[in-house]
């Protein structure tokens, strides 16, 4: 037993190195897991002291934990048999089927990543793209909210800016859940944006079973109380204005609402900009009459470095104004109580409430005067009727830059005419007729607070 044993090098090598991988996983992965998972629980629970809307356990489960529940969970059980008895297929694939979708859907929340990178990121990319300003704030009303409740920011959807101008404004109520679609499922976007507590979702999805499965995920994000942010209009509007709400995520949240648990609160936020970065592309796809974007990576890339140069060289220049505004909150357990819930009526409630409070800035003004004249003005002319817009809309939000209305008529002006959608001839200004669809977009995201 004791006698020693020749053995050649490599077979040493390969042994020593089983033992070490059998000596991490079982104990020292485990130990430095358990070592991170610690430290990161105390810094949630003082994160937590300082938000209005703490982050719940919910949103903190490991992502492999939150799969598992996610598949076997009775609903989806349900549907997973379904499918199969309709496809025709034996349970255990439709089961995998069903375990491919949770995988694509829940998320892996960071509170790390989220609170010391991405809120940074955004408050960066923020104040250095617009001068950026807050509106109708319910902060009391906000403060007000059942801390138990589960929170839902209902929003228009102007720009993929959306994202990271709500991300950075609401950093103070908690961390957002978003419902994003196939465009970010590109590796590394991928994982970064699944560590920011976003859920991927398939927009076309006709298949019975991935609906379910995504169903019951928001139901149980929603009965766990995760703060998260919805786009009604299902997509970018193409037009400027708000367009009519889809009713996936609403339904989905109101078909797993438990009339006995946690209150759903939804809270309208109106966003409005001087400029939108996709305003060209979104507009020639509203020309087209479909929603194909024609926006390359290398183009992406180009433009950023544009954007960067600029910067480096001292003739950077802000893009303008962006603004968001927090209308008056709906409670759905008060809808419910007074009524049978009504999906549909439910939507356009949260949309007029959204528009209520949509922000007036300098272009969408300016733009409007333009679109409403109808031959060329004057400098003059052209202040009196930016007046005259601003008297007719005595109940919404409008923005003057340096609260000086004045600067605001002058701002408005010279952006149109600086990217080419109005030109001066004589002294007078007209809308060109390259620019025309461009200031109709931006007149269009204020054109419903004149009806």
């Amino acid at each position: 037993m004791f006698q020693p044993v020749a053995l050649p090098l490599w077979l040493l090598v390969v042994i020593l190195l089983f033992a070490a991988v059998t000596f991490a996983s079982h104990f020292l992965f485990p130990s430095v897991r358990w070592f991170f998972r610690r430290r990161m629980e105390r810094a949630v629970a003082r994160l937590n002291t300082r938000l209005t809307r703490p982050i719940e356990p919910f949103k903190l489960a490991r992502r492999h934990d939150m799969i598992q529940r996610l598949i076997y969970d009775g609903a989806v059980w349900a549907a997973i048999s379904d499918h199969a008895r309709a496809e025709g297929v034996p349970e255990n694939v439709a089961f995998e089927r069903a375990r491919r979708y949770a995988r694509e859907i829940v998320p892996s929340f960071s509170a790390t990543l989220y609170y010391g990178f991405a809120i940074r990121l955004a408050r960066f990319i923020s104040r250095r793209l617009y001068r950026v300003r807050l509106g109708h704030h319910a902060g009391e009303t906000l403060a007000q909210i059942d801390r138990d409740a589960t929170v839902v920011f209902v929003m228009n959807h102007r720009s993929n800016m959306d994202y990271v101008l709500v991300t950075y404004l609401a950093a103070e109520q908690s961390a957002l859940s978003y419902a994003v679609g196939e465009w970010a499922r590109v590796w590394p976007l991928s994982r970064l944006i699944r560590a920011m507590g976003a859920y991927f979702i398939r927009r076309r999805s006709r298949g019975d079973l991935y609906r379910r499965v995504l169903a019951r995920y928001v139901a149980l994000a929603t009965e766990g109380g995760v703060t998260q942010a919805v786009f009604p209009e299902g997509g970018l509007s193409l037009d400027g204005a708000l367009g009519k709400p889809k009713l996936g995520i609403l339904r989905y949240i109101m078909d797993g609402y438990d009339a006995t648990g946690r209150d759903v609160v939804f809270i309208p936020v109106a966003i409005n900009y001087d400029r939108v970065f996709e305003d060209k592309i979104l507009v020639a796809a509203a020309q087209r009459g479909d929603r194909r974007f024609g926006a390359r990576i290398s183009v992406v890339l180009k433009y950023i470095w544009r954007i960067t140069w600029r910067w480096a060289t001292g003739r950077y220049h802000r893009f303008g104004y962006a603004a968001v505004s927090f209308g008056a909150p709906l409670s759905l357990r008060a809808a419910c109580a007074t009524a049978p819930p009504d999906i549909d009526a439910l939507a356009q409630d949260l949309m007029q409430r959204i528009g209520a409070v949509v922000p007036v800035l300098p272009v969408p003004l300016a733009a409007q005067v333009f679109l409403a004249a109808q031959v060329p003005l004057s400098r003059a002319a052209y202040g009196a009727a930016f007046a005259e817009l601003v008297a007719a809309m005595p109940e919404a939000h409008i923005h003057a830059p340096r609260e000086d209305m004045s600067y605001a008529v002058d701002y408005g002006l010279r952006n149109l005419v600086a990217r080419g959608f109005v030109r001066e001839t004589a002294g007078r200004y007209q809308i060109t007729d390259e620019g025309r669809p461009l200031v109709q977009y931006y007149a269009n995201s204020i054109a419903h607070l004149l009806r």
